[in-house]
């Protein structure tokens, strides 16, 4: 797994505003709870990258997940993505929505940390404060011949649990950016139907049509 190929297969993608001003908030000790599920989440990556495609692609996936339902606030992150259109789908569309966003997510990191080279994952032990009470959570993801890759967590505290609702590479590309522009285009031009029709359809060529 290389950092370009992951963008290139569109998990990690576009930018966020307030990142540059983000970074320059001042340093805090992370809280445990607060780095706890990210560093769940790497250990849960290298297990995969180790396992490769030795691994069934459903085995694999079955092994991530639960890290990923830990570490992220999906319903967050989608409902974010959606924009406002979020608010006129009916809840049936939402569930099922989120159903095929949370697939797709959990094949996507499947598909990019497909194989290992001797690679390790640094999560560090303190945090950036970021506006709202949010946290940044930070790790870098260092290849053998030493060639890094920052990769950020925007934490934020739901119901008593730290999840991320946002992932920056690179310190600046986000995630949610680029994803919200593909999602509501798609919510604009046939509904919820659309983009869980999309979903799949990404899930599916990810998985090699394990997943469908």
């Amino acid at each position: 797994m290389s950092f370009a190929l992951m963008s290139r297969r569109g998990w990690i993608q576009a930018g966020l505003a307030a990142a540059g001003a983000a970074l320059a908030l001042p340093r805090a000790m992370a809280e445990p709870e607060v780095v706890g599920p990210i560093r769940e989440l790497c250990s849960s990556l290298l297990a995969i990258m180790r396992a490769g495609q030795t691994a069934p692609f459903t085995q694999r996936f079955s092994e991530l997940a639960p890290a990923i339902d830990r570490a992220f606030d999906l319903a967050a992150i989608l409902q974010l993505s959606v924009g406002p259109s979020w608010s006129s789908l009916a809840p049936d569309e939402r569930a099922v929505l989120l159903t095929a966003f949370r697939r797709y997510t959990v094949a996507n990191y499947v598909n990019s940390f497909d194989n290992y080279n001797g690679q390790r994952i640094d999560v560090s032990a303190d945090t950036k404060a970021l506006p709202n009470g949010e946290q940044l959570a930070q790790t870098r993801i260092i290849s053998s011949s030493g060639e890094s890759h920052q990769l950020d967590y925007v934490m934020r505290q739901e119901g008593g649990a730290w999840k991320a609702v946002d992932v920056l590479a690179d310190g600046s590309i986000s995630r949610v950016a680029v994803q919200r522009s593909d999602f509501r285009r798609l919510v604009a031009r046939g509904g919820a139907q659309a983009l869980i029709e999309s979903l799949n359809h990404k899930t599916s060529d990810l998985s090699g049509g394990a997943l469908s």
